[in-house]
């Protein structure tokens, strides 16, 4: 159990009392000391890259304008709007299965609506949020569950593991 800080250890032992078997309680409480989690640059164009070699069905939908440089941004994939979407609009942590499949929700418009207000343009001239629902919404749950699993494995491989998986930045 855990109680703010402190977790409780409770150990049921059979002993012996007055010569019978029966069972005591003992409680023992020790302070958590909390670890750090390895802090990781967080890609999300360099994890979209690894979902869509694993995906490649998956649509690209980078067929849009950068504001700054006037070029197609082709790093600037739906998957890396869904993450960033995600990450930075929502602030959901990204270690929890759960929580993408809320991204999702909102994606198929059945838990937090997504509005021009809160979908950034991603530094795109034009907004790809009506577009990307609709790319989403175009999935098969299948396809919806294999991306979830997907951005949930990238996201909870080991640094180390992640390093090896992942390419190197500029490497497409």
């Amino acid at each position: 159990m855990f109680f703010g800080g402190t977790v409780v250890f409770i150990l049921i032992a059979v002993g012996s009392v007055d010569g019978q078997r029966a069972p005591f309680l003992s409680v023992g409480l020790s302070p958590v000391q909390a670890q750090p989690a390895p802090l990781r640059r967080i890609d999300p164009s360099a994890i979209a890259t690894l979902i869509y070699a694993q995906m490649p069905a998956l649509p690209l939908e980078n067929q849009y304008i950068s504001s700054k440089t006037g070029q197609i941004a082709e790093d600037n994939t739906l998957v890396s709007r869904i993450i960033r979407y995600h990450l930075y609009s929502k602030k959901r942590p990204t270690n929890f299965r759960f929580d993408w499949k809320l991204t999702m929700a909102d994606y198929l418009g059945a838990f937090d609506r997504i509005s021009a207000n809160n979908y950034a343009n991603y530094g795109l001239r034009e907004n790809p949020m009506a577009a990307d629902i609709a790319a989403v919404q175009s999935l098969s749950p299948e396809a919806r569950n294999q991306l979830v699993n997907a951005v949930y494995v990238a996201f909870t491989t080991p640094a180390e593991a992640a390093a090896s998986i992942l390419p190197a930045p500029g490497v497409r």
